[in-house]
Order: structure tokens, then sequence, then C-alpha cells
């Protein structure tokens, strides 16, 4: 990345380039990371990389602001998107006060939202109160306990049908782009053909304007599960591991510290 990116170059790069968003949680990795990344997602994914939840849905505004103000601080360059966590946006009264709160209390860039058409008059009063949104439709987490588990979406007509729907209507309500996810492909892409701003996929095959992984899966790091949707590109765990036990192990036979690392 040698530019930040703005939501008007974001929405520029639909069908020219795909865009590249990866979640971060901190400071350290968000540096890492930067480079590589046209956005960072400070997603509520955290509640269970960093906190060990089965879900995300006891992840709170505290959590959220204190580690967007850590992405924002390790990656200065990088746009950064924060989550609003469950239940921090049931009226636009409690939404716009809490994304108030992200952006009064980090330097995020946007605000990610959960849900269709059925947000979209949120999505909407967010908008035009000067807070950038980033919708969020398909398989939603934050409705994992709801519809009893993660459910792939776009099986069948109806399911395709009412993406599209709540595609349009986030859109409308002023959006500058989405997360797809859990989709079936062909109908992720008709989805992304049928709007104008970037519909950015996590398994929701190829054919959309983006892909965002949890930098913790992509680089192997979470061993708890993998989903389908998601490629290690390290063994993050096992070089981990095998460092910390070769330490251990010159700890244990007096190997280090050597003369180099002692004053």
């Amino acid at each position: 990345m040698t530019k930040k990116m703005t939501v008007t170059s974001i929405q520029k790069a639909k069908g020219q380039t795909p865009l590249v968003m990866i979640t971060a949680y901190d400071a350290l990795f968000a540096k890492l990371l930067e480079p590589s990344s046209d956005m960072l997602l400070v997603g509520d994914s955290l509640n269970m990389s960093f906190a060990g939840r089965s879900d995300t849905l006891s992840a709170t505004m505290d959590q959220m602001i204190y580690h967007t103000q850590a992405v924002c601080q390790g990656a200065p360059e990088s746009f950064v998107v924060c989550d609003m966590p469950f239940g921090t946006y049931t009226t636009k009264e409690e939404a716009l006060k809490n994304a108030l709160r992200v952006y009064q209390e980090s330097e995020a860039d946007s605000v990610k939202i959960e849900g269709g058409a059925d947000k979209a008059e949120i999505i909407a009063y967010l908008t035009s109160n000067g807070i950038a949104v980033c919708g969020h439709i398909g398989l939603l987490p934050q409705a994992v306990r709801s519809e009893g588990g993660y459910k792939v979406k776009g099986k069948n007509e109806h399911e395709a049908l009412k993406l599209i729907e709540d595609a349009r209507a986030v859109e409308e309500a002023g959006a500058f782009c989405m997360v797809i996810e859990g989709v079936k492909a062909d109908v992720a892409c008709e989805v992304a053909n049928s709007v104008k701003i970037p519909v950015i996929g996590i398994g929701a095959g190829k054919n959309v304007d983006g892909q965002v992984l949890v930098f913790s899966d992509m680089l192997g790091l979470f061993e708890a599960f993998t989903p389908k949707f998601v490629k290690k590109y390290l063994d993050g765990a096992g070089v981990v591991k095998e460092a910390v036990a070769a330490y251990a192990d010159e700890v244990k036979k007096k190997q280090f510290p050597q003369d180099i690392h002692t004053y």
C-alpha cells in the first residue's frame, strides 16, 4: 500500500482492482499487515481469537474501541473499519451514539454493521450524520444463536433474491461498501453485479470485489477450527510453538542468555 485508501478510492476500485481486507486487533500486527492491505477490519471476531469466547456476541463497545485505538496507532496509513458489536445498534439513536464514540475516541475511518434491508434505516441515519458505513450481509455471525449456527446463504432462489434485495437496500442507505459472508459463490457474484459499491467476500467465492480473512486464521495461529473458506498461508501456531520450545530448552540447559545478551 502506497497511499491510504479513502471512501472514494474504495468505491472507485469496484470493477478495477480487487480489494484486500484483513482483520487486525492490535498495533503490532496492524503494522505488519498494513503494507499489503487496503483496509484493516477491527472485527468483533477478536472476541473469539483474543478472548477465547465461543462466538462474538459478548464483545462490547469498550473492547472494540480499545482495539481500534491500538490498530490505528500501529497502522496510521491504513483505512480502518471498526465492527459495531452485537446490541449496540438496535435503534438508530443508539447506533449513532455508539458510532460517534468510535469516531471521537479513535481514528477509525468507518464502522461496520451486520444486516440488510432491516438495517437500512439505521445505515441511512448514520451516513446522514457523517459516519461512513460498511455493510455486512449473508451469514451474520451476530445472528448465530437465533439461527442455530453458522449457515451458508444463497442455497435457493428465495435466498438469492433476498440477498440482492439486502445489498441494494444497504447501497441505497449510503454504505460505501459491504462484506458478504458465507454465500454460495454464484449468488455472491450476482449480488456484486447488482450494486455499484464494492462487495468484499469471505466464504463467498472469488467473483466479488475483494476478500477479507481473519488474520489469525490466515496465519494458522487459531487452532480450534478452520472454516472451509480459510487458506492458511503460514503454520503460525507451529512456528510459535517451535520457537518457544527452543527458548525453554535453552533456558533449562543454561544456554541462554549468552555473553552477547548480557550486560
